[in-house]
């Protein structure tokens, strides 16, 4: 793929300066590398350099400019499969370990900010909107079920009625609150990331694409499409969906994806009409729609996603149908910015997270719940390579199977399931 830079979307346009950061020019040494500059491989920086350990990070294009610059900018409560499923498929004494790193991620993600004084625009606050009756009785069951097994009370069930106080929508037959969710700036979150990770004494490196990652004795080796090299005790691959071709063991596990968003005009004071709390807001559509207000009262509208090796160009006309879906009152209002993205999405929806050797470890494959849990992630890998592999072990035990097929039948294969239920989501 090429090196991405990041797009003519809001987020550039309101994020300010970015970091100040240089093309590796020489071979380096370091106790540490990382692949990639989004949030898993920014925090494992940051953590690794309060460490004392020399680190280098590798960006391929500009630090942010992947998913964790363009994505919706949500906080969901726990992972991107619910409880009930992990329950059924790690155990109940596993699924609370991972309940409880999901709630640590909320925790880890407002002390970054606060700490590290990164103005990210964080506000709380996420509904679940369910598009289907059924489904909007499974979302209240499932918030009753948080609550009296998980001791979880910042959920709480919506009606039709309720939902419809709070979002101007006949889409939806009811969901939950979710007062423990929230929304941020996701690149002005990238951005004070790398800050962060710079002032502990990381050195970052952008325009710096891996290509290829060789095991010697004693360490590991990377090499850089411009040709320097460096070699380290320890590879952390925090690339995600563009890391694609980089190693086959995490091919195999992980495929990219694109998704898409759009930003409304300001829309003055319609703008608290559309969501009277100002929460985020997503669906249960396997194709999810995902939507929030601006501090500039813009509507941020993400849906559709596309099972292309490239993205979109006419994104404002790709994404305005499934807005007008949801809000056909704005057919009125221009679409001012579009931008895609890509992600790294899992057979199972599950993170892969993985020691793939004694001195190589992965966390890739978010599949859209990156905001919380990539930062805390980076400190776990960090941990890992303390010495502390406890929260790294139960990751491990999530279960993500290979794609079918391999690297070589798993995008047509996936792309034709994916294209099944997104099917359903307009049946």
């Amino acid at each position: 793929m090429t090196p991405p830079d990041h797009p003519a979307s809001w987020y550039a346009a309101t994020a300010g300066t970015p970091p100040d950061l240089p093309r590796l020019t020489a071979d380096t040494r370091a106790d540490v590398a990382i692949v990639g500059g989004g949030y898993t491989g920014l925090a494992a920086a940051l953590f690794l350099a309060q460490m004392g350990l020399d680190v280098v990070l590798l960006e391929a294009g500009r630090v942010g400019s992947g998913a964790s610059g363009r994505n919706g900018g949500q906080i969901h409560s726990g992972h991107r499969r619910d409880q009930a499923y992990l329950e059924a498929h790690v155990g109940r004494d596993d699924a609370r370990k991972l309940w409880d790193l999901a709630e640590d991620a909320k925790v880890l993600l407002r002390h970054l900010i606060a700490t590290q004084d990164i103005d990210c625009d964080l506000r709380g606050g996420l509904i679940h909107a369910a598009h289907k009756p059924d489904l909007a009785a499974d979302d209240q069951a499932y918030a009753r079920h948080l609550r009296d097994a998980y001791g979880y009370e910042d959920i709480a069930p919506l009606s039709r009625e309720e939902l419809r106080s709070l979002l101007a929508s006949d889409a939806y037959h009811g969901g939950t609150f979710d007062k423990g969710g929230g929304h941020l700036h996701p690149l002005k979150l990238a951005f004070g990331l790398a800050r962060a990770a710079q002032k502990a004494g990381a050195r970052l490196f952008e325009g710096t694409r891996a290509v290829a990652i060789t095991q010697e004795t004693g360490g590991v080796r990377i090499s850089t499409a411009a040709g320097p090299v460096v070699r380290a005790d320890r590879l952390l691959e925090c690339g995600d969906g563009l890391m694609d071709g980089l190693d086959r063991r995490v091919d195999t596990h992980v495929m990219p994806i694109a998704n898409y968003i759009a930003a409304t005009a300001p829309l003055g004071a319609r703008a608290a009409e559309l969501i009277r709390n100002d929460a985020a807001v997503s669906d249960t559509r396997f194709v999810v729609n995902y939507f929030r207000l601006s501090p500039d009262r813009r509507l941020l509208f993400g849906g559709g996603e596309s099972y292309r090796r490239t993205l979109r160009r006419d994104v404002t006309g790709f994404v305005r149908p499934y807005m007008l879906r949801i809000f056909p009152q704005l057919a009125d209002i221009p679409l001012d910015y579009g931008w895609g993205g890509i992600l790294g999405l899992t057979m199972s929806r599950n993170p892969f997270v993985r020691r793939l050797s004694d001195r190589v470890l992965v966390a890739a494959g978010y599949s859209g719940q990156g905001v919380l849990l990539a930062p805390l992630f980076g400190q776990i890998l960090a941990e890992a390579v303390a010495g502390r592999l406890d929260r790294l072990a139960v990751l491990e035990r999530f279960p993500v199977p290979a794609f079918p097929g391999g690297t070589a039948l798993r995008y047509p294969l996936l792309v034709a399931g994916l294209s099944y239920y997104a099917l359903r989501d307009r049946l």
